[in-house]
């Protein structure tokens, strides 16, 4: 079987990304788009993945995934460590049968992550250190109780400026990834990145950012966060705790998930965790767009403007040097 790297570039597989914030309508524009032109779904989200966890993840309903074929929903545990690496090498599989059927690839999805990987790959630093990573975690975590909670982002400035400067301060996985590849590959996580490019792939991509402007998404996470309340999102989560799955596992701190295992706790109320969710919703959200526009050749999109999205789609098919890298 032909491997998507060893196709020549000008038979490269043609993969439609449909992405943008939270709560900007990916999934219905995919699922149209995927009835329209023959194509099947292939998750680009990293909660996405896990079972039993639905409604917190605006997985797509079972009477949605029965309209076309939807890949890579529901394919891991909530306790399993489901990486970057482990998705692409997955995705990647999928999108090679889903041509070799003569049907459209939709990858769709907001983790950025995830589409990168699976379009560019991802940096080899060598097999992952599990002892490294708890080592840096311990020690956030450490610093955190010393009221230093900037400390490893401090690190990593004074070892790699120019990674330090892409990284928020706040974010806490990334700081640590990137000083894992400082400590894997004995030289800047900057320049290892460099080396990489990200720019080689064996896909060509047509890669749509759905997103019908800042103040309808804003409005519209209010109304999901307190539609998943409604819809059993406390339910969801008493019964991932009663089946073993605990408040610390990463899956379990998510949004949504972090503010309601509170509320199981006995710690929180709904109220306050259905603010805190919006407000932290929100706030994603703007980093979601903010990696976007950070990716060449991105098409930003409102999901109203269904026939000039489809002329994009049809377009982009018809010829074969288009979304070329």
């Amino acid at each position: 079987m032909m491997t998507p790297q060893e196709e020549p570039p000008s038979e490269r597989i043609p993969i439609v990304v449909i992405t943008g914030p939270t709560a900007s309508g990916k999934s219905a524009t995919a699922l149209s788009l995927a009835e329209r032109f023959d194509g099947e779904i292939v998750n680009a989200d990293s909660m996405q993945v896990y079972r039993y966890m639905d409604i917190g993840t605006a997985k797509p309903s079972l009477e949605e995934r029965s309209q076309c074929p939807h890949h890579l929903f529901d394919v891991a545990t909530p306790d399993e460590v489901y990486s970057a690496g482990r998705y692409a090498e997955e995705a990647r599989a999928i999108a090679l049968d889903i041509h070799q059927r003569g049907k459209r690839v939709l990858l769709t999805g907001g983790t950025g992550l995830y589409i990168r990987a699976f379009l560019h790959g991802l940096v080899a630093t060598g097999a992952a250190d599990p002892d490294l990573r708890a080592e840096l975690e311990g020690e956030h975590q450490k610093n955190v109780e010393e009221g230093a909670p900037h400390r490893l982002h401090q690190r990593l400035a004074s070892l790699d400026p120019k990674a330090a400067a892409g990284i928020h301060p706040n974010d806490v996985r990334r700081t640590i990834r990137a000083l894992e590849i400082i400590t894997q590959a004995g030289r800047s996580a900057w320049s290892v990145r460099q080396d990489h490019g990200f720019n080689a792939s064996p896909f060509r991509s047509l890669h749509l950012a759905i997103d019908p402007g800042r103040e309808e998404v804003t409005a519209r996470i209010a109304v999901r966060c307190q539609q998943m309340i409604d819809g059993g999102l406390l339910q969801e989560v008493r019964a991932l705790r009663e089946r073993g799955y605990g408040a610390d596992l990463r899956s379990m701190q998510a949004i949504g998930y972090r503010h309601i295992n509170p509320v199981v706790d006995g710690v929180d109320t709904l109220k306050g965790a259905a603010e805190s969710m919006i407000s932290d919703t929100r706030k994603f959200a703007r980093r979601q767009r903010t990696w976007l526009r950070r990716v060449e050749g991105v098409l930003w999109m409102p999901p109203s403007e269904k026939e000039e999205i489809a002329t994009k789609i049809e377009d982009f098919l018809a010829d074969p040097d288009v979304g070329l890298a």
